[in-house]
């Protein structure tokens, strides 16, 4: 165990469980909805479990930076919600310990009638600044998003590169001391993800703890710490990102190819 001097985030035994309504019968009325209302079938009330994390538990050092990969729906965006506060776990508990700051969803947080200045004004607020050091961080939070008087126009006119230059911008600029980091940069040009890389790499010097939630393998391989493979909501492996990576490549394509691949 970590002493509570060095803990900057400590994940205990959370699972998150939803609710699935209805069965097959149901999806097809959905797509199919007038035969279904001609025959009069009643809507099932069942429901079944879909468990999104069972039992994950984790402890981060404060400056340590986390990757997180796995496949499509194995529980990565669940759990950073978890640790954000957005999603309540079913079970188990979260301590965070420092200023959070996440960029989860693209377009999250932000009003498409409102322009890319006060958007940027308003979330810095919501992410725990002061309006008066909210005024001082948009000079740096312009800049770094390079958007020029796009910043002036509403949030419905940008693109989803856009988004992500201003949300990044926003996230990184508010003095997180927890950074938590979804797929969302996909989304970006090269160059941009270059930069925001760059810049992550400079948060790191400085201590701020960061966790990477990402199918880009060679990023979390160059940037993280620590490798978490992440399968049907629970921790499959975790260890050197090198191993880590290796192994979820060799449950893919087969030990050889994964051998070239991580080579």
């Amino acid at each position: 165990m970590l002493s509570d001097a060095t803990i900057a985030v400590a994940v205990d035994e959370v699972s998150k469980v939803y609710q699935l309504r209805g069965g097959s019968q149901e999806l097809k009325a959905a797509v199919l909805s007038l035969p279904s209302r001609l025959i009069g079938r009643k809507r099932s009330s069942s429901t079944s479990d879909f468990w999104a994390l069972r039992e994950v538990s984790l402890s981060l050092r404060r400056g340590e930076c986390l990757g997180i990969t796995g496949p499509n729906g194995s529980g990565k965006s669940t759990l950073l919600r978890v640790i954000a506060g957005i999603t309540e776990a079913t079970a188990g508990t979260v301590t965070t310990y420092g200023r959070v700051s996440a960029l989860l969803e693209l377009g999250a947080g932000f009003h498409p009638q409102m322009t890319g200045r006060d958007n940027a004004l308003l979330n810095a607020v919501l992410l725990g600044l002061s309006m008066d050091e909210a005024r001082d961080a948009l000079p740096g939070i312009f800049a770094f998003s390079e958007l020029g008087d796009f910043i002036e126009q509403p949030m419905r006119t940008y693109s989803s590169g856009m988004m992500v230059r201003l949300g990044f911008a926003v996230a990184v600029h508010v003095r997180p001391e927890i950074l938590l980091v979804d797929e969302v940069l996909a989304v970006g040009d090269a160059e941009f993800q270059s930069k925001c890389f760059e810049h992550i790499r400079q948060l790191r010097e400085r201590g701020v703890t960061i966790i990477m939630a990402s199918h880009d393998l060679p990023s979390i391989q160059k940037y993280t710490d620590r490798a978490m493979l992440l399968e049907h909501g629970r921790i499959a492996l975790e260890g050197p990102p090198a191993q880590v990576l290796h192994e979820y490549l060799s449950r893919i394509f087969g030990p050889t190819q994964a051998a070239s691949m991580t080579s």
